[in-house]
């Protein structure tokens, strides 16, 4: 596995990392493990989580007893205040991107993951109510604590990553080093304000959904039955004939070149500048090994720039 610095951090992360969204919820604790296990075994390092996952705490303390006796082999990634998610500490706490509610927010999430500290600490989505300045002030103090190691962002526009970083360097506060957002060969529109803004400020994207809730795993296709538990089944709405005639394209992509459609939707997007690490979210130890060997396999330009023909970004020519 490749391992690569996070923007212009000395903090180093999996060029794919493991989303834990599941765990907790469609996975059990001993599941959980086992996913783990695959990951750790398979050379990722960054695992993915947050306080919301899980049914309100359930992916953290799955992931926090799965780490017990190796936590040290990772760089654990969680997130704070997600917009519309009430855990429970009441108005006292404050708005989700101000200092109480931080300070709350990050004591559970230590509790959770039962470890003393957080290697990147995310703020989930924009707090209008909140001045980013107050942000990262509170999230500054934690770091001088050493409670969290960086911090970084989730959903923020490209504007609002440019926001923060001038006020990160008038401040002299600690600055976001990371902004994870939806990113895929079905969602290209970050690439245009949200990637130029991160090369700009030296921040490293960690793309989540980079499977397209499980389209780009190739094992959906035209006129074949959504297979059953899957993240699809039941969505018809989101099998549109536009993105399935972009699935059609990257097959015949990766047919000719004898790689699979998830090969070509990780390799390509780790083949973008601004890309840190690939987030990609299993259920099962199979699925792990899958999106890390993919992860390990480098598209050569050809092959990228079909990729890019078969799945144009917005505004551009197919």
């Amino acid at each position: 596995m490749r391992h690569v610095s996070l923007g212009s951090s000395g903090l180093q992360v999996s060029a794919v990392g493991l989303g834990c969204n599941n765990f907790g919820g469609r996975l059990d604790a001993k599941e959980t493990r086992a996913v783990v296990d695959a990951a750790i075994d398979a050379g990722i390092t960054l695992l993915d989580t947050a306080d919301i996952y899980g049914g309100r705490g359930g992916s953290e303390t799955h992931l926090g007893q799965a780490l017990k006796g190796r936590r040290d082999r990772v760089v654990l990634a969680t997130k704070f205040g997600y917009d519309g998610v009430d855990m429970g500490y009441g108005p006292a706490a404050g708005s989700r991107g101000g200092r109480g509610y931080i300070r709350r927010a990050v004591e559970e999430s230590l509790r959770r993951l039962d470890t003393d500290h957080i290697d990147l600490y995310q703020l989930h989505s924009p707090d209008p109510a909140t001045p980013i300045a107050e942000t990262l002030a509170a999230l500054t103090e934690l770091v001088t604590e050493g409670k969290i190691r960086y911090i970084g962002h989730s959903n923020l526009s490209g504007r609002q990553l440019a926001e923060a970083a001038h006020t990160a360097r008038e401040t002299g506060t600690v600055p976001f080093v990371s902004a994870q957002n939806e990113w895929s060969l079905l969602q290209r529109s970050a690439e245009a304000e949200l990637v130029p803004a991160a090369l700009h400020y030296g921040v490293g994207v960690l793309p989540y959904f980079p499977l397209a809730n499980g389209l780009l795993t190739g094992k959906i296709r035209r006129g074949a039955p959504v297979p059953a538990g899957s993240r699809l089944e039941g969505r018809d709405a989101y099998l549109t004939e536009q993105r399935l005639d972009t699935v059609e394209a990257l097959a015949a992509v990766a047919e000719k070149h004898g790689r699979s459609v998830l090969e070509l939707a990780v390799g390509w997007l780790s083949a973008q500048p601004g890309c840190a690490s690939v987030i990609a979210g299993a259920t099962s130890p199979e699925q792990v090994r899958a999106n890390a060997a993919a992860g390990a396999a480098p598209l050569d330009p050809e092959i990228l720039a079909e990729v890019d023909a078969a799945a144009p970004a917005p505004g551009t020519a197919a």
